[in-house]
């Protein structure tokens, strides 16, 4: 199909053009939406819950880890217990003499309980670890598929620096909480009643004045964490922007931008705002609370010394129950109670605080992709039509189209024949790329019903669908890796023989094996390191080894100087030899031999028929065919 070079503006593509206009304020509403929805308190025992299950899969660890933390707090409070027979029954016994047998035992005991206490606590460091890091690597695993399950439209309103942020700063946050909270509250709960028990045996009144204070610190405790989750929200949100902004001016992309406009000072100096808001966020953030802390350690911290005091005033009482012995005990124990208990507090703070990028992941995690398979869809049977596809009576609107506005395709009826090259023609903005992405089921109809070798789309399982269609896009995408890894991402079991054979085809073997590293030839970000041609023919070639029975360009040589677009195009038509062929087309002099032309305006399907007829018909089309010429003869 020589001189069929399907090309020219992008036509706005799915979001700008082709009635898609308010895609930028819609992305805003919906940011601010999701801010809003954050701002509000998580609901901390769903939470928990949500949390609670992601452990699910590691009961067996998560047992022994229990089973650890029972014995090894247990383990802690027997040490005090041993001093307090030391104090009385070795070094002051009631003989007066100390006896060397009894104390040498009981030291050995203790030494013994340390070194179990310890070699328990390394094993359970082990398995938390483990287990806390295996949750947080499924947890983002998680939302990673869930992401890609979601439609087209979500990623053309949302930053992509918003996601990643999600995905590394939000899941990242909550490592910590994911690692150590179940063992350090189950082991520091244990401690402190097993604590707390010793102490009452030991002396019940020197116990009152231990504990006297909790309930407040406990109240407090909540408030300091509540007024911590808050400044946690905040401060992913302005992390999320920050790594939006890098995401957008650091890409290959953003730099020539910034440079092409002299805007570096401008794009630091809005990098320099939100990184301060950051860093005020993140001081907030670590003393929100440290005065609360501060007081706790002075209050626990002081304890033995009122100890000393109320003992002194028992003693001079005529008290029986206290002997050196059990001072030094209870002081011992009551040391111990310390840090368990300061832990305790700390975990509950980050709790409340992770509550918050909890709620920001499952947020995501709760998003329902709006476009999905049926529960009774089916892959393309056997024999069926494949290179059929027909619209009936399609209307579609954009998911964030304003209220009234016109829609981007209305009432659209047509039919392409297996084998048949269709164009679509018209201004920009009239629904041509719209049309492209109804095919493959990118977006949904709003009415009517798109088919596909004879079945709705809908009624498809999506990845068969995808599995018969091809696309070649104005803007090429690339990834940073060998022209090799880029072709093979069609079919990654390819052989080479195949990889030459589409390159071949895509009329680029050539250029590629006169490149020093040949197919191992790294393109760069986004095939920076390549020319347009060379990047749209490499795309061609991608998807030859796909190997399609459709094929939809999307004016794919629009961006092209004059000779690489006749090097291109001349790939363009061997690829689309003896398949169905959708060209989005702007440069109607590409599509002046296409089997079937298509002509839209304002979203409708205004005239169809071949170059000759519609030329000869004298209407929109041929309007648009005289003015372009008149352009081009001008040029």
């Amino acid at each position: 199909m020589s001189g069929m070079r399907p090309s020219g503006g992008h036509g706005g593509g799915g979001h700008g053009g082709d009635g898609h206009g308010g895609g930028r304020a819609g992305a805003r509403g919906d940011i601010a939406a999701q801010k809003a929805r954050n701002a509000q308190a998580p609901k901390i025992p769903h939470l928990m819950r949500r949390i609670g299950a992601l452990f699910g899969p590691h009961k067996v660890a998560l047992s022994v880890t229990v089973a650890l933390v029972l014995l090894g707090a247990a383990l802690t409070v027997v040490p005090p217990l041993l001093t307090q027979r030391v104090f009385d029954d070795g070094l002051f016994p009631a003989s007066g003499h100390p006896d060397i047998g009894v104390t040498t035992t009981l030291v050995v005991a203790i030494i013994v309980v340390y070194l179990a206490s310890s070699g328990l606590g390394v094993w359970q460091t082990y398995l938390t670890a483990t287990v806390g890091n295996k949750v947080m690597g499924a947890l983002r695993v998680k939302l990673f598929r869930h992401l890609q399950s979601m439609e087209l439209s979500f990623f053309t309103r949302t930053k992509t620096g918003v996601i990643q942020s999600r995905l590394q700063n939000d899941v990242g946050g909550v490592a910590g909480v994911l690692s150590n909270t179940v063992s350090s509250v189950l082991g520091n709960i244990v401690t402190v009643i097993a604590a707390f028990v010793a102490m009452l045996l030991l002396n019940w009144q020197l116990t009152l004045i231990a504990v006297v204070l909790m309930p407040f610190l406990v109240i407090a405790q909540r408030r300091v964490g509540q007024v911590r989750a808050r400044i946690a929200t905040a401060t992913q949100e302005s992390l999320s922007d920050m790594t939006a902004i890098t995401q957008e001016t650091l890409s290959v992309s953003g730099i020539l931008l910034s440079k092409s406009f002299n805007r570096q000072r401008f794009e630091t100096a809005r990098y320099s705002a939100e990184n301060e808001t950051q860093v005020g966020l993140q001081v907030k953030e670590t003393m929100s609370g440290q005065w609360f802390f501060a007081m706790v350690h002075i209050f626990l911290s002081s304890i033995p010394a009122i100890v000393y005091l109320v003992s002194a005033w028992l003693l001079a009482g005529g008290s029986a129950d206290i002997t050196s012995g059990t001072i030094v005990a209870f002081t011992t124990v009551q040391a111990r109670l310390l840090f368990p208990l300061m832990a305790i507090m700390q975990t509950a703070l980050n709790l409340q605080t992770s509550s918050a990028l909890f709620a920001r992941i499952f947020e995501y995690l709760d998003l329902k992709p709006a476009i999905k398979d049926r529960s009774d869809a089916v892959a393309i049977p056997a024999g069926a039509p494949v290179g059929e596809i027909e619209f009936r009576d399609v209307t579609f609107r954009y998911p964030d189209a304003r209220l009234g506005e016109r829609p981007t395709l209305d009432d659209v009826s047509f039919t392409i024949l297996p084998g048949q090259f269709a164009a679509f023609v018209g201004a920009s903005g009239a629904g041509k790329t719209t049309v492209s992405y109804l095919v493959p089921r990118l977006y949904e109809a709003s009415d009517g019903a798109v088919l596909f070798a004879g079945k709705d789309v809908r009624d498809l399982q999506h990845d068969s669908l995808i599995d018969h269609i091809g696309i070649v896009s104005q803007e090429t995408y690339l990834f940073h890796a060998t022209i090799a890894e880029n072709l093979r991402y069609a079919a990654p079991d390819a052989a080479q023989e195949q990889v030459e054979a589409a390159a071949r085809a895509a009329n680029i073997h050539d250029t590629i094996v006169g490149f020093p590293d040949g197919y191992e030839t790294v393109v760069g970000e986004r095939g920076y390191r390549l020319s347009g041609g060379e990047k749209q023919r490499i795309a061609i070639a991608r998807v030859l080894l796909k190997d399609p029975e459709v094929l939809i360009l999307d004016e794919a040589t629009s961006a092209l100087d004059t000779i690489s677009e006749r090097v291109v195009q001349q790939a363009l038509d061997s690829a689309s030899h003896g398949r169905t062929t959708i060209a989005i087309a702007h440069r109607l002099s590409t599509i002046v031999n296409a089997d079937v032309i298509f002509v839209i305006d304002k979203g409708r399907v205004v005239e169809r028929g071949t170059h000759a007829d519609l030329l000869a018909l004298g209407g929109e089309y041929a309007r648009l065919y005289d003015e372009q010429a008149r352009v081009t003869a001008t040029v």
